[in-house]
């Protein structure tokens, strides 16, 4: 395992988060979402209906440690096209981490772990992510947390699967056939999902100016 940061003190934080009750199964999908599209919908339909989730959160970060903040719009303006896109009930868009002493992923889930015992949380990425998780902050403490599902992403699978993040926890791979039991299941556990495939990306759409037409995830 590799060197974890000095734990981070939430003290009496109370960031405003969706609600979420003991015994409930929720993913969460974290990202700058700059902006949000229909890969990210995907991500979502294909973690809830294969994890059976009660709910999906996309948790949308003040700023990727790993990115460059240039390009990056403000926070109110991405959690608004976030809502524009996804308008399924069980999917909910939250900005907490703004709130929270620091952006880093580890610390995030750390903190959803002590403040919502009762709750079954998963970490959902695309494939695209595994194959750079060996670059994040504490990713091994990540892994430690909560059940990871990674769901498929063009031009990725093969690279993330052969990822050392993969490599390292390939003993705690979980077929993909027992997918809805992971959320329920002890960390480290992760599995990888297929399902359908978008090429868009944030980036390709900043670069363009375009725009992604809102849909519904229902």
């Amino acid at each position: 395992m590799s060197r974890r940061s000095a734990p981070v003190r939430f003290g009496s934080i109370k960031p405003r988060m969706p609600l979420a009750l003991p015994g409930q199964t929720v993913g969460l999908l974290g990202g700058s979402f700059n902006p949000a599209h229909e890969a990210h919908r995907l991500i979502t339909v294909t973690a809830r209906r294969r994890l059976g989730l009660d709910q999906v959160w996309w948790v949308v970060t003040p700023g990727n440690p790993l990115k460059s903040r240039d390009e990056l719009a403000p926070l109110a303006d991405r959690m608004a096209r976030s809502r524009r896109l996804v308008t399924n009930p069980k999917v909910k868009v939250t900005g907490f981490e703004a709130d929270l002493p620091t952006a880093y992923t580890a610390a995030t889930l750390s903190f959803l772990v002590k403040r919502m015992p009762g709750v079954h949380f998963v970490w959902l990425m695309g494939a695209d992510n595994l194959a750079s998780f060996h670059r994040w902050q504490d990713w091994q403490q990540i892994a430690a947390l909560m059940p990871i599902a990674v769901v498929d992403r063009p031009g990725f699978r093969l690279k993330g699967l052969a990822g050392r993040a993969a490599r390292t926890l390939a003993a705690n791979y979980v077929p993909e056939s027992r997918a809805r039991v992971l959320a329920r299941m002890q960390a480290p556990v992760w599995t990888f999902l297929t399902g359908p495939l978008s090429r868009i990306s944030s980036t390709a759409i900043r670069r363009s100016n375009g725009a992604v037409p809102a849909s519904s995830d229902r």
